[in-house]
């Protein structure tokens, strides 16, 4: 395949890169997810019956494999293939390699439905992202993979974001801008305590990188709606803290004059002899208790894997 560069992550191959076909019209650059599948053509005639597109035939790739590009029925764009030889066993993504894959979608139950027929995903926990809407991971031998999440407003097509694993997101982002890449989100903690970036490269190829949990951090939790915790058997949010009461003050340290009835101030006011002739004590006990019962009830309580095109 001329003008074709493998990208390496130590001695493994982790991705491709090439020059934009002439089938690609006005295409942008941007990556493509490659699915390992034992079949490509079955896989293919599969997509059909479940509502997906072809966009490039099953075709063999001399002493590399058979592949093919697909589109699900959204529309977001993604390739399979099988290995010419036997498939590589699995392993923890090292930095530089590819560690999550994430679909932005405008049907996140349907992509769901189709990649879990065609791959056999499964649902995993979903995470209520605020006015982004909810967060559904997917998980394949038991292990989450990647998520499925809404597409930001009508104008962005659904399409497949890869994240590349790094040891330190913020220096990955300044080599990033260093290079001419642009910088559209992050760093930025998410639930499970990964930090990532979304960026842009100097062609404009999307992608994202992730960083591993920071050793002594705590992560930050995971706040999946209340209502569906039950259903994915996870636990739903603590309550906060009830509030404080307020805490009781003792009347003796009320002077006897502030607490005196306002009528009874008045007339003592108009009589001199009266005024001077201090108040009986249990009597000023009862309006000092009284006053401080009041005002403590007025008071309110005191709340204390990838190609790039």
């Amino acid at each position: 395949m001329p003008g074709y560069t493998i990208f390496m992550s130590g001695q493994i191959q982790i991705a491709g890169l090439m020059a934009l076909p002439p089938e690609a019209g006005s295409a942008p650059p941007h990556w493509i997810v490659y699915v390992g599948t034992p079949d490509v053509d079955a896989c293919c005639e599969q997509a059909q019956g479940l509502g997906g597109r072809i966009h490039k035939p099953p075709t063999d790739i001399p002493n590399v494999g058979r592949f093919a590009v697909l589109a699900d029925p959204q529309g977001a764009t993604f390739a399979v293939f099988t290995p010419g030889g036997s498939p590589p066993a699995p392993a923890q993504p090292a930095a530089g390699g590819f560690s999550w894959h994430e679909l932005a979608t405008t049907d996140i139950a349907g992509a769901m439905r189709f990649y879990g027929a065609l791959f056999g995903w499964t649902k995993g926990v979903a995470h209520d992202m605020g006015p982004m809407g909810i967060y559904q991971l997917f998980e394949h031998a038991g292990a989450a993979v990647g998520g499925l999440c809404n597409t930001q407003g009508p104008q962005t097509p659904p399409s497949w974001l890869s994240y590349v694993n790094v040891p330190d997101s913020a220096r990955a982002v300044a080599a990033a801008k260093a290079g001419g890449g642009r910088l559209l989100h992050g760093p930025t903690e998410v639930p499970g305590g990964s930090w990532i970036a979304l960026l842009l490269d100097p062609q404009g190829g999307a992608f994202a990188v992730q960083e591993a949990p920071r050793a002594g951090a705590t992560p930050k939790p995971a706040k999946p709606p209340a209502a569906k915790a039950a259903a994915s058997g996870a636990a739903a949010p603590q309550s906060a803290a009830p509030p404080r009461a307020a805490p009781k003050r003792a009347a003796t340290k009320r002077p006897a004059a502030k607490s005196a009835p306002r009528a009874a101030r008045r007339k003592a006011a108009k009589s001199p002899r009266k005024a001077a002739r201090p108040a009986p004590r249990k009597s000023a006990g009862r309006s000092m208790k009284g006053k401080g019962k009041r005002r403590a009830a007025a008071r309110p309580a005191r709340r204390t894997s990838s190609r790039r095109r």
